[in-house]
């Protein structure tokens, strides 16, 4: 796995350059309004437009954004399917927004390897800070379906087998214990409080354990955590 610089601060003396994002969705009327609302933030900048899943896949390629902002329902190729594309190749980080907050949505996004998820019915606010906090390397994922997820993984479930548990032989003890924070949706800064270290060891940590564990964005470390027993998710 490629992880993907999230290093935006430019050189010294100039102001850190803008986050740069393609937006891919089918409906011309929503994507305007979606780039109306992202070019009202001086710290973002739209790199381009998608109409279709493939021309996303394209189009990120090509460009190289910071981040793809997906609609998940798109002709040609859905867009979990382009999801998988863009994150596989290490091409940009993906979040998706969509109208629906269905279980095979959520889950088939996460398991795609996106950074977020959240839903059209956020406000301008909400999709800007999202779009921030996804390209400052963390997850997000809407409290909806932040609810959808405590919820599958507070479910009884049988016990897997004990392989599962092995997939952390290869971690350190410490890295482990940034894997159980992720968990629990904690941020990089609060990870930081909680294991007292920097801010900048907890990214080298969480870059480790999506590289050894070949996952896709931290959200996928999470939800392993919880698969696992290390994390607590928080209402």
């Amino acid at each position: 796995m490629t992880t993907r610089s999230t290093d935006r601060t430019g050189s010294p003396g100039r102001a850190p350059r803008p986050i740069r994002v393609l937006v891919a969705e089918d409906q011309s009327a929503v994507r305007a309004g979606l780039v109306l609302i992202l070019r009202s933030a001086p710290d973002i900048e739209v790199a381009g437009e998608a109409a279709d899943g493939e021309e996303a896949v394209r189009l990120a390629a090509e460009l190289r954004p910071d981040l793809v902002l997906m609609d998940v329902q798109m002709p040609r190729l859905d867009g979990v399917s382009a999801t998988r594309e863009i994150t596989g190749q290490g091409l940009a980080d993906v979040l998706v927004l969509t109208t629906f907050d269905l279980d095979e949505y959520v889950f088939g996004a996460l398991r795609a390897g996106a950074a977020g998820f959240l839903l059209k019915t956020s406000d301008a606010a909400t999709l800007l800070s999202a779009v921030r906090t996804v390209a400052a390397g963390e997850g997000i994922i809407a409290p909806a379906v932040t609810r959808r997820l405590i919820a599958e993984f507070a479910a009884p479930r049988p016990a897997g087998p004990a392989a599962d548990a092995a997939v952390l032989d290869v971690l350190t003890p410490r890295e482990r214990e940034v894997l159980g924070c992720l968990g629990e949706g904690l941020s990089n800064a609060a990870v930081a409080a909680r294991l007292d270290m920097a801010e900048a060891t907890v990214k080298t940590h969480v870059s480790r354990v999506l590289n050894k564990l070949e996952l896709r964005s931290r959200v996928q470390a999470a939800v392993l955590a919880q698969e696992l027993g290390l994390g607590r998710a928080q209402p």
